[in-house]
């Protein structure tokens, strides 16, 4: 089942808990929920995303807010690991793009840290490894949550996606649990719960739009 907005957010489907408190959005019920979902090797993540998250969990922690982080991954798994969360998360440490990204623009400290901590608390998503079956109704739930307009295509190009999505899927060595289920498009991303547990947005990237979201839930 893929979570869909204006029903009861899905409880996050986690691997462990890196900093804070273990906790669920069900947990959270009274207060709005900000999931920050972010992969390490993802330099728009810690560039840009992130950042913005902490200002906003600074500025409305306080008036109702819980933030929590959640590392996924989709690509790159030598890279988007548990191992190399732990070392961001307990020393700033960044590898990859993410680090190349910090780097060229002179925001890298000791070396190959994060200019900056991550305050709320942060877990794993479950990642499940794939099997090697794939079948047509895979597929099309895949292409269902993720392409809202594919029955308008024309066969022939409803044909060629069916395909790339097949061999994207094939691709993939590991199944993100919450990533999947809440048919997040890549990260960043961002999934907004109001106080009574009603998943009311996901948010891929930047849209200028997120403070205005939270403030709006914090509201009602």
């Amino acid at each position: 089942m893929v979570a869909t907005i204006g029903t009861k957010a899905p409880n996050l489907e986690v691997s462990t808990w890196i900093q804070g408190e273990p906790t669920n959005i069900d947990k959270e019920r009274g207060n709005v929920v900000l999931i920050e979902v972010f992969q390490v090797n993802c330099p728009g993540c810690f560039l840009y995303s992130i950042p913005e998250v902490i200002d906003i969990y600074r500025r409305y922690r306080d008036k109702g807010l819980t933030v929590l982080g959640l590392a996924t991954a989709f690509e790159d798994f030598d890279k988007n690991n548990l191992d190399n969360l732990q070392k961001l998360v307990s020393t700033g440490e960044v590898v990859g793009e993410t680090y190349r990204a910090f780097n060229d623009t002179g925001q890298i400290r000791d070396g190959s840290k994060l200019p900056y901590k991550i305050p709320f608390p942060v877990a794993m998503d479950m990642l499940v490894k794939q099997s090697v079956s794939l079948t047509h109704s895979k597929v099309m739930d895949f292409i269902e949550a993720n392409i809202p307009s594919f029955r308008s295509y024309a066969e022939k190009d409803r044909q060629v996606l069916i395909q790339r999505v097949k061999q994207y899927l094939k691709s993939k060595e590991y199944s993100a649990k919450t990533f999947d289920e809440y048919a997040l498009r890549g990260t960043p991303s961002v999934i907004l719960v109001d106080r009574k547990g009603v998943l009311r947005g996901t948010y891929f990237g930047q849209n200028g739009f997120l403070e205005g979201a939270v403030e709006e839930l914090i509201g009602e």
